[in-house]
């Protein structure tokens, strides 16, 4: 979305962005907090410019709305080379021409080209997404169902305590060593290690806070307590930097670790794992250990405990164990 911003107009908030002509146009809130007004100036810019917004509109200009609306989000990014996909075959459709056979035949198509379910789940979902984004905006009435293919259980790959232990000993380099006891003592994702700064790094309420401010991602993140060993591994970087965040090369931000994981991977020998196993290893860990479902959600980050239970639960049977034990019928006891 162009800049909005937040200020002040007649002893009121007020949002105010730079129209196509260049010019500013400002509009008064009904909001009393900035909290408040954050929520409400993206309502309110959205209905001051939806007369510029086309009438009965195709796909194509529902998907460029859309985008135009995340700009500055990594999501904008994501839905530019998915758009390569989904375009040239809903794009030219308008959102009532959309049925489930029209996202059958593009999966058959995607299929076809070797792309995996999992690829055409998200696909279809950025689909649904643009279209509900439509009706939200009142582009359009009401938002088609997108049928999608069911999403496939990912493979989750968790480590144990020595394998975890041998992938970060396998990191040579300071700042891979560094991203890895993160990864596995926050259960951040990487995105969200890789965007750390000194300033969210507390050492005396001995807290790391991985949330953005501007909230530039939609996924959740977490403020979360320092262990001891993840403290060490600050206290020592923290010493040494040349820059504003936590994981940086040669004074610079680091915007991706993969070589450097995939090293510490080979020279650990535990097998292939994604960085993203890191995030999964730290949540079933806890969970293994006992800590309370509701506390893992909040390190995980997971707006509600259902998230956190859907993803992980399967990994704890355990958690069953007296619910079975009352179906021992041998050895029940007979009620008279």
């Amino acid at each position: 979305m162009p800049d909005v911003n937040i200020g002040r107009l007649r002893g009121g908030l007020c949002v105010y962005w730079t129209g196509p002509d260049g010019k500013r146009v400002r509009r008064k809130l009904e909001a009393r907090t900035r909290k408040e007004a954050e929520s409400e100036a993206i309502e309110v810019y959205r209905a001051a410019t939806f007369s510029s917004r086309p009438q009965n509109p195709t796909i194509a200009q529902i998907w460029e709305a859309y985008r135009e609306d995340l700009e500055g989000k990594p999501t904008a990014e994501t839905m530019k080379w998915t758009g390569k996909a989904i375009l040239p075959h809903f794009g030219h459709l308008r959102p009532d021409n959309v049925v489930k056979k029209t996202c059958i035949e593009y999966e058959a198509l995607r299929r076809a080209a070797g792309k995996s379910q999992g690829t055409v789940h998200t696909e279809l979902g950025h689909l649904r997404s643009a279209l509900k984004f439509a009706c939200d905006t009142r582009m359009i009435e009401t938002a088609p169902k997108i049928w999608r293919p069911a999403k496939p259980l990912t493979d989750k790959r968790i480590l144990s305590a020595g394998e975890a232990r041998a992938l970060i000993n396998g990191a040579i380099e300071p700042h891979i060593r560094l991203a890895l006891i993160l990864l596995l003592g926050t259960a951040g994702r990487v995105g969200a290690i890789l965007d750390l700064t000194w300033d969210r790094v507390d050492f005396d309420r001995g807290t790391i806070n991985l949330r953005l401010e501007d909230s530039q991602t939609r996924k959740g993140r977490a403020v979360v307590p320092m262990n001891p060993s993840t403290r060490a591994a600050l206290d020592v970087a923290y010493r040494a930097a040349l820059s504003e965040h936590v994981v940086e090369y040669a004074g610079g931000q680091i915007k991706s670790i993969r070589k450097g994981f995939q090293g510490a991977v080979t020279r650990s020998k535990i097998g292939h794992v994604r960085i993203h196993d890191l995030r999964h290893t730290a949540a079933v860990t806890m969970l293994a250990s006992g800590v309370p479902l509701e506390k893992v959600s909040q390190v995980l980050g997971h707006s509600n405990t259902a998230i956190t239970f859907s993803t992980y639960g399967r990994y704890l049977p355990e958690h069953m164990t007296d619910a079975v034990n009352v179906l021992d019928f041998m050895n029940l006891k007979a009620h008279r």
